[in-house]
C-alpha cells in the first residue's frame, strides 16, 4: 500500500473541495447574509490543510487498484465531514452527525434530508446543498482527472473505483480525456436545463439550485414542497431532464460523434431503461387516476415520480406515499433498479438488471441442454465471465450490507416499512422513502446511531459497495 500517494490526493481533495466551498460563499455576500463568513471560513481550513498536504510530494507516484479503492472510499467521507463545517459554523444544522448526514446525502446524491423546512434556510445554504449534487453527480475525482495530472497515468484505477456500473469503458484511449469528455457532456446538459427553466420564468437562483438537484439526480429541494409548487412547464422540464441524465453518458458521446448514431440506438440497457419508465408510468397513471382531476393530470404526476425514482433523484410534485400499494410497489422496485450505468443515478443499474436476466435465461437452457455452450451477449458483444462474475458478487453484498444495515437501523424501533424503506432510499441513493421517511417527511426521526448506519449506506451505495467495504480487509493495508 502506497501511502503517500493516498494522503497526497486526499490534500488535493481538500484543496478542491476549498475552492468549492467559494461559491455559497459568493452567493451569500450577493445578498448579504451572514453564512457567508462560516463558508468562507470553511474555505480556508480546507485550502490550508490541503495547501500543507500536498506541498509533501510522495517520490513514489504509483497507483494500483488498491490505492485507488481506498482514495475514493476515503475521500467521500472526508468531503462529506469538511463539508459539514459551514452547516455546523452557522448554526443551520447545530448537531454535526445530521451536518455530515446532510451533507453526506448531497454529495452520494441520495437527497435524504433531516430538515423539516428547508425553506427557512439561507440562500448559501441551499445552494451548497444542492451543489454538492452536481458536484457528486459525475464524480469529484472524475473532475480532479480532468483538471490536473495526479497519477503517472494510472488514473483508470480511480475511475473504476468512482464511476457506476459494472464495467468502465473509455470513451478515447486517453483517461484525462474521457473525464474531460464526461464533464463536457455533463456541464453541457446542465446548461441546456438551466436555459429551459428560465424559459419557464423561473429565477436565476432557483433555476440554478433545481438544476444542480436535477443533473447530480440528488433532488434537494430548496422549498419545503419540493418541486410541488412550480408550474406544469417546470415540472415537465425537469422529468425530462431526470430522464436524460438517467442515460448512460456513452449514448451521447455516440451520437454527438455522428458517424454512430446506430449503435447508440442499439444500446439494450438504454432501450431496456426507456421502456421501463413507461411501463411503470403508465401503470402507475392508471391506478391513481381517480385521485387526480384526469388522466393527463395522472400522467404528468405518474411520470415525474417514475423519472424521479428511477434516476434515484428523489424530488416529488405529490405525496405519493397517500397513493395506493400498487403503486408505491412499482416505486419501490423502481428503487432497486435504478438508471443506467455511466449515469450520474444510482440503483443497482439496468445493465446488471440485463446481465442477471440473460445469465438466468442461459442457465435455464443448459439445464434443458446440457451438452450445448450458451454465451451471455449484450449490444452484439458478449458479456465476459468476469463480468458476470463481478455482477454476481456485487448482488451477495448488496445483500448483505442490505440485511444487516435493516437490522442495525431497526433498533429504533419504527415500523418495518420506515425502516426497509429508509435503507433502500439511502444505499440506492434515491433519497424518500415510505411511511415516516416518505417525501413529505424526513430523517430527523432516526437516532444518531442509525442515521451513522445510513451515512455508510449512502456513500458505500454510491460507490457500490467495494471500495467500502475493502477498508475492512486486512489484504488491504498489507505492504
Amino acid at each position: 500500500m502506497n501511502i503517500r500517494i493516498v494522503i497526497y490526493f486526499l490534500g488535493w481533495l481538500l484543496n478542491f473541495e476549498g475552492a468549492f466551498l467559494l461559491l455559497p460563499c459568493l452567493v451569500g455576500l450577493i445578498y448579504r447574509e451572514e453564512d457567508a463568513l462560516y463558508f468562507a471560513l470553511s474555505s480556508l481550513i480546507c485550502l490550508v490543510l490541503g495547501f500543507i498536504i500536498t506541498r509533501f510530494r510522495p517520490k513514489n507516484k504509483s497507483l494500483y487498484a488498491r490505492e485507488g479503492f481506498v482514495i475514493v472510499a476515503l475521500s467521500w467521507f472526508l468531503l462529506s465531514l469538511f463539508g459539514a463545517l459551514p452547516f455546523v459554523m452557522s448554526g443551520a444544522i447545530p448537531s454535526f452527525v445530521d451536518a455530515v448526514f446532510e451533507t453526506a446525502s448531497g454529495f452520494t446524491t441520495t437527497g435524504a434530508t433531516i430538515l423539516a423546512d428547508v425553506g427557512v434556510m439561507s440562500r448559501a445554504v441551499n445552494f451548497w446543498r444542492t451543489f454538492t449534487h452536481w458536484i457528486g453527480g459525475m464524480g469529484v475525482l472524475v473532475f480532479m482527472m480532468a483538471v490536473v495530472p495526479l497519477a503517472d497515468g494510472r488514473n483508470m484505477y480511480l475511475m473504476k473505483a468512482e464511476s457506476p456500473g459494472p464495467t468502465v469503458g473509455k470513451l478515447v484511449p486517453r483517461i484525462k480525456s474521457t473525464a474531460k469528455i464526461l464533464y463536457g457532456m455533463y456541464i453541457a446538459l446542465s446548461v441546456l436545463e438551466f436555459l429551459f427553466l428560465l424559459a419557464g420564468r423561473m429565477s436565476v437562483y432557483d433555476a440554478m439550485t433545481t438544476t444542480f438537484g436535477t443533473a447530480g439526480t440528488g433532488g434537494f429541494g430548496i422549498y419545503s414542497d419540493s418541486i410541488a409548487g412550480f408550474s406544469s412547464y417546470i415540472q415537465i422540464v425537469v422529468t425530462i431532464f431526470m430522464i436524460a441524465f438517467g442515460v448512460n453518458f456513452t449514448f451521447y458521446y455516440l451520437v454527438i460523434i455522428g458517424k454512430r448514431w446506430k449503435d447508440a440506438l442499439r444500446m439494450a440497457e438504454v432501450r431496456a431503461y426507456i421502456l421501463i419508465i413507461l411501463v411503470a408510468a403508465a401503470a402507475i397513471s392508471v391506478n391513481v387516476r381517480h385521485l387526480y382531476g384526469g388522466i393527463l393530470e395522472a400522467v404528468k404526476h405518474s411520470a415525474f415520480q417514475v423519472a424521479s425514482i428511477i434516476t434515484t433523484t428523489g424530488f416529488s410534485t405529490v405525496d405519493f406515499n397517500q397513493w395506493p400499494e400498487f403503486s408505491k410497489t412499482i416505486l419501490l422496485m423502481l428503487m432497486f433498479v435504478g438508471a443506467c450505468a455511466g449515469s450520474t443515478g444510482g440503483g443497482m443499474k439496468v445493465s446488471r438488471m440485463i446481465i442477471w436476466l440473460k445469465t438466468f435465461c442461459k442457465e435455464l437452457k443448459v439445464m434443458v441442454h446440457p451438452r450445448n455452450i450458451y454465451k451471455v451477449s449484450v449490444d452484439g458483444r458478449k458479456v465476459e465471465h468476469e463480468v458476470i462474475r463481478s455482477v454476481n458478487v456485487f448482488l451477495v453484498a448488496y445483500i448483505l450490507t442490505y440485511a444487516v444495515s435493516v437490522l442495525l437501523v431497526s433498533i429504533d424501533g419504527f415500523d418495518f416499512t420506515t425502516n426497509f424503506s429508509s435503507v433502500s432510499a439511502t444505499i440506492n441513493n434515491v433519497g424518500p422513502g415510505f411511511n415516516a421517511v416518505g417525501p413529505m417527511e424526513n430523517f430527523s426521526i432516526f437516532s444518531p446511531f442509525s442515521k451513522c448506519v445510513l451515512i455508510f449506506d449512502m456513500i458505500a451505495g454510491r460507490l457500490e459497495l467495494f471500495p467500502i467495504l475493502l477498508l475492512f480487509s486486512k489484504a488491504t493495508w498489507k505492504k
